[in-house]
């Protein structure tokens, strides 16, 4: 990757005056004989010229190449006495940013206004593969950085794609970004970049632009095939949209005579078929035939991909051992002390689920006075708990504790559990060895495989770490947690922070540990900074590791890394500060998070916030997805609702109440998430945890619903039309099929289909669609109802989204 050349710059400023008149002040290129303001770096003042031509040669170095900012006697000659025009009064230039001068703080551009907005524009000396920029920043912080901004690009200054959308952190660290540089997978060329500052760090302050490096391609013999695959590629678009517009508008002919010409097509010949069917033809029983193929062959599964999730929360209300029904538990005897037949109130318990037999088992916590040592499991088929162990110490197992970890190896049927919280008054030589425990699900046996993780090259006794299982390679991963120590030791005389445990490896076949990554503030580029409560995920497609978020000492974090185990490499996803908050998950502590790897998601479901010192008013709780391939946070589920004084009513809701130190496992097989237990952050309460048990659905459009609705979309088109021609037929087939592709238990759909027989009372004339003035009544409905079904399909199969007519500005 090579660092761009930039042969001049420009700032814009755009005003807009009581009339709405638009005008270009301060900057602009002139070019032939217009006169220019060209500046004159010594005093800032400017001198008028006519003329091409400067006496002052200048190269600055940028990223170990020489760049020219203007070789102003040349470039006459090449740009047609193309000159940097500059506003007199400011002093920061421009050209400051291709100098990287961290400790000069005039070293930079800033913007005269925020109001109206100004930007930057950089020329290449030719045409290249933009793939990344660099920003340089001031030794401090500083109010003006760019806390959000823009990048564009294209092969001019009229024509530019979005290729950034980000902000920047507020310290003196280069940040570099990825910029967008492909098309369907094919490189494009740009020859200006333009970055446009949108808010800055410091509220009414400028904004600065310290230093600014570009990456990328410049090499002729990668960029010129780009560059003709580009031309041909919008050449071909803008063929595309004359076909659709032509097809519109039944303007026959010529899309025929221009389709044999340029032998372009406008779209899969499937969706061909649909437009003569539909369109030309009427044949509405065979478009039903067309997209029930489509929906069968997974032609819906994109548009399905692309659609938010809605959270459907359910309540679980299990059986009783005893032959009770789950109709027959009432709330209020859930939330009893003493029953024998599900595990009690708690928080700091863990969880795991064998998605193959869809057992949830259960271990442990807190229930506000004391840990626990109960063992379970669920049985989602039964609804049913089974407890297979009232104190798993007395069975050679792990004794009572909370903050601990488990993972599950669902090939071998295996349980690890590893660490514990230990109080400070409890803690010895003796109790503080971190024990390490296998359970065998079939066997039902629980095997010590450690006394000390530590003098086996494991990690300390540590609490509120993660734990993941790698079932191909056999391989458990442990990251985080905070290292317990002896009061008054040598260790905590040494420094009041607290110790956190790096990232170890263990290898279930060889029982052997090995250290990955030691706690590590440097933030060096391979380095882990390790911390509690936060979410750690394995992949098991891309063999990653996903961090995010968490605690270290009174820090909250709201990073995100991965880390590929098989070729140690960590890469940076979020830093946390690049993006506003509201757009990833809330800075918090004991996030839980799941991970989809066949839908290529992560799940988070938030805990406590950050402000410690108000906790009852900030426990609330808001479900995200990450999308990966699409480097994306979306939110789609949020609860503020607090407790209420009687915690039962607060179970009856239709959704569970804000908590955190809960559990949340996922079946990836059925994609149905578990909740129990928890803290409700209670002050007045500070013993009360729960016991409340849920399931979580993330609902999308199913092919089963996008095949009615379809079906729907056309029936009633059908009805419509023949409403104009044949009213006595289309109330009978609004009655008899019709009618069928309706949902008559959603309130929406059913007030919808009662307000359909207005369509007979209706003229032609209101059945025209916008911009069809000129078509056939006919044509321009059945035309409107053909681009609505379109929408369903890959984008690869259909015509332009855009419109031709869009293009003509006023």
């Amino acid at each position: 990757m090579k660092t761009m050349m930039i042969t001049y710059m420009m700032v814009m400023m755009v005003s807009h005056n009581e009339n709405n008149d638009v005008n270009i002040e301060d900057v602009k290129v002139g070019d032939g004989d217009d006169d220019v303001c060209m500046y004159d770096e010594d005093d800032g003042t400017g001198t008028g010229v006519n003329d091409g031509g400067s006496d002052k040669d200048e190269a600055i170095s940028f990223f170990h190449s020489e760049v020219m900012l203007f070789q102003f006697q040349q470039q006459a000659a090449k740009e047609k006495h193309l000159h940097f025009i500059l506003p007199a009064r400011n002093k920061q230039q421009p050209r400051n940013i291709l100098v990287d001068k961290p400790n000069d703080q005039s070293s930079r551009w800033s913007s005269e206004s925020n109001y109206p907005p100004q930007f930057l524009i950089l020329k290449l000396e030719r045409p290249a593969i933009v793939q990344s920029i660099t920003f340089g920043k001031y030794e401090k912080t500083h109010v003006c950085n760019l806390k959000k901004f823009k990048v564009f690009g294209g092969m001019s200054e009229e024509n530019m794609t979005e290729l950034l959308s980000s902000g920047l952190k507020n310290d003196y660290n280069k940040e570099t970004f990825t910029l967008k540089h492909k098309i369907d997978e094919q490189m494009f060329p740009c020859r200006f970049v333009k970055i446009v500052p949108l808010m800055s760090w410091g509220p009414s302050f400028n904004f600065s632009i310290w230093y600014i490096e570009l990456h990328g391609i410049e090499d002729p013999d990668v960029v010129q095939p780009c560059l003709n695959w580009y031309s041909k590629y919008r050449e071909q678009e803008a063929i595309r949209l004359c076909l659709k517009h032509f097809r519109q508008h039944n303007y026959t002919e010529a899309f025929e005579s221009l389709q044999k010409k340029t032998r372009i097509a406008l779209e899969h010949p499937m969706l061909t078929h649909l437009h003569d069917r539909l369109v030309l033809q009427g044949d509405f029983d065979a478009c039903e035939e067309l997209i029930d193929k489509a929906v069968r062959d997974g032609l819906f599964n994109q548009y399905i991909s692309q659609q938010e999730y809605k959270p459907r929360w359910s309540q679980i209300i299990p059986k009783c051992n005893k032959g009770t029904s789950a109709q027959e538990i009432s709330r209020d005897d859930m939330n009893s002390d003493g029953d024998d037949n599900r595990p009690g109130m708690r928080g700091g318990h863990q969880m795991v689920i064998d998605v193959q037999t869809e057992t949830v088992y259960l271990f442990g916590g807190w229930d506000g006075t004391q840990d626990l040592a109960d063992f379970w499991a669920y049985s989602v088929q039964e609804n049913q708990w089974a407890c297979i162990s009232r104190d798993t110490e007395k069975e050679s197992g792990p004794s009572a504790r909370s903050c601990h970890k488990m993972c599950i190896d669902s090939q071998q049927r295996q349980i690890y559990t590893l660490g514990r919280y230990l109080d400070s008054s409890v803690r010895n030589s003796k109790s503080l060895k971190s024990d390490f425990y296998r359970y065998d699900i079939d066997a039902n046996t629980w095997t010590l495989l450690s006394e000390d993780t530590s003098a086996d090259g494991g990690p300390k006794l540590v609490f509120d770490h993660q734990m993941c299982m790698d079932s191909e390679k056999h391989m458990i991963y442990t990251f985080g947690g905070r290292i317990l120590t002896c009061n008054g030791s040598v260790e905590d005389s040494r420094t009041s922070e607290p110790q956190f445990s790096g990232l170890y490896a263990y290898h279930c076949q060889a029982g052997t540990w090995s250290l990955l990554r030691e706690d590590s503030c440097n933030a060096g580029p391979e380095d882990v900074q390790s911390r509690i409560g936060h979410c750690m995920l394995f992949h098991t497609r891309n063999r990653c590791l996903y961090v995010f978020g968490g605690q270290r000492s009174k820090t909250y974090l709201n990073d995100f890394f991965s880390y590929d185990v098989d070729g140690d490499h960590v890469e940076i996803i979020s830093d946390g500060t690049k993006k506003d908050s509201g757009m990833v998950p809330m800075t918090g502590f004991t996030q839980r998070a799941t991970i989809d790897p066949d839908l290529n998601e992560i799940h988070v479901l938030s805990g406590l916030s950050k402000d410690k010192d108000k906790r009852e008013e900030n426990v609330r709780n808001s479900f995200w997805i990450y999308d990966i391939a699409r480097n994306n946070w979306s939110c789609v589920y949020k609860n503020d609702q607090a407790v209420k004084e009687n915690p039962s009513k607060a179970l009856q809701e239709e959704e569970p109440c804000p908590r955190f130190a809960h559990q949340l496992v996922y079946d990836e097989m059925h994609k149905v998430h578990y909740l129990f237990g928890g803290n409700p952050g209670k002050s007045c309460s500070p013993k009360m945890r729960l016991d409340d048990f849920w399931s979580l659905k993330l609902c999308r459009p199913s092919k089963e619903y996008l095949l009615r609705h379809c079906r729907y979309l056309i029936r009633k088109y059908r009805f419509e039309e023949k409403a104009q021609s044949e009213p006595l037929s289309a109330l009978k087939y609004l009655q008899n099929d019709l009618s069928l592709t309706v949902d008559h238990t959603d309130p929406d759909e059913t007030k919808e289909f009662q307000l359909l027989p207005s369509a007979l009372f209706k003229s032609s004339s209101d059945f025209i669609p916008l911009g069809f003035s000129d078509v056939d009544q006919t044509y321009a409905q059945r035309t409107q109802l053909f681009d609505t079904l379109v929408n369903f399909f890959p984008d690869s199969m259909t015509p332009p989204k855009g419109n031709l007519v869009d293009l003509i500005t006023l």
